[in-house]
C-alpha cells in the first residue's frame, strides 16, 4: 500500500533498511532549501528506516510529518542524528516515548551537534588537512600528502558509521558518551597544530631573501588582525583587504624607512 506517493516497503529486514538510511545520509544536502534547510534530505534518509519501524500507513504518515519541519546540522553528524532518531522512532512505535516531545529534543540535539561539528571538523580538522597537504606538496612530499588525506578520509567514514550504529543502539544515551569525548577541547588542540602549520607555510612561501625582522612584522600583524577579528571589532573581509594592502606597500615603506634613517 502506498502512502501519499511513497512506494510500499520492500521485503527488507530492519537491518537492511537501516543500512539504506545510513547510505542516504551522504545525500541529505542534495535537497537543501532556504525554508527547511536539510529537512527534505533528512526525510529521505529516514524513510527506509521509518518504513521498517512503522508498518501501519497511518503511523508512517505521522512519522514522516515529524521530520517535515526545519532541520539543520553539520553533515558529518547526520548519520549519528539519523541513528538516534531511528532509535527514538522504534521507542515511539512501542509506545514508550511521546511523539510530541520529539521536536524539541531533535532541535536541541541537532543544533548542539552542529556547533560541535563547525568547531571540530570545519574549524579544525579540515583546516589541518588543507594546511598539512599544502606544506607537504611545497616541500616535495606528494605521496605523504596523499596518504594523510586518505587516512583522514577513511577515518571520517569510520566515524560516521560508528556514530550511526551507536545512535541506533543507544539513542539519546549516546550523547552522554559524546560528552565524555571532550571534542571541543580536542578541536582547540588541533587549532594549535594549525597555527604551527600556518607558520611553516609562511616560511615556505615568504619571498626570498628576507630578514628575520620582516617575517616578525608580518607575523605580528597577522596576530593583531586575528585578535580584532575574533572580538568582532574588525570584519574578516576588511582585515584581509588591509593585510594584503600592507603587503603590497611593504617594499615601498621599507625603502622610505631606510632612506629616512640612512640605512
Amino acid at each position: 500500500m502506498a502512502v501519499h506517493g511513497i512506494p510500499p516497503m520492500r521485503a527488507d529486514t530492519k537491518t537492511v533498511a537501516f543500512l539504506r538510511s545510513f547510505l542516504r545520509c551522504y545525500l541529505t544536502g542534495a535537497a537543501f532549501n532556504t525554508r527547511g534547510m536539510q529537512n527534505i534530505g533528512l526525510m529521505y534518509a529516514m524513510l527506509p528506516g521509518l518504513q521498517a519501524i512503522h508498518e501501519d500507513p497511518k503511523d508512517l504518515r505521522a512519522a514522516l510529518k515529524r521530520y517535515a519541519r526545519h532541520y539543520q546540522s553539520h553533515p558529518f553528524w547526520t548519520p549519528c542524528m539519523v541513528g538516534i532518531l531511528l532509535n527514538v522512532e522504534t521507542t515511539i512505535s512501542a509506545g514508550h516515548f511521546p511523539p510530541r516531545m520529539l521536536a524539541k529534543v531533535k532541535d536541541t540535539t541537532s543544533y548542539t551537534l552542529s556547533a560541535i561539528g563547525d568547531s571540530v571538523f570545519a574549524g579544525s580538522a579540515l583546516i589541518f588537512w588543507a594546511l598539512s597537504t599544502i606544506c607537504l606538496l611545497l616541500t616535495g612530499f606528494p605521496v605523504l600528502a596523499f596518504a594523510i588525506g586518505l587516512v583522514l578520509f577513511l577515518g571520517l567514514q569510520v566515524f560516521r558509521a560508528y556514530t550511526f550504529v551507536c545512535g541506533v543502539k543507544q539513542g539519546f544515551r549516546f550523547l552522554e558518551r559524546l560528552r565524555h569525548w571532550d571534542l571541543i577541547n580536542w578541536g582547540t588542540k588541533v587549532k594549535y597544530a594549525n597555527a604551527a602549520l600556518l607558520l611553516w607555510l609562511w616560511t615556505l612561501i615568504w619571498p626570498r631573501p628576507y630578514d628575520w625582522w620582516e617575517f616578525a612584522v608580518g607575523l605580528s600583524a597577522l596576530m593583531l588582525f586575528g585578535r580584532y577579528v575574533r572580538t568582532g571589532l574588525l570584519s574578516r573581509v576588511l582585515a584581509v583587504a588591509v593585510f594584503v594592502g600592507l603587503i603590497e606597500l611593504f617594499p615601498w615603506l621599507e625603502t622610505m624607512a631606510r632612506n629616512a634613517f640612512g640605512l
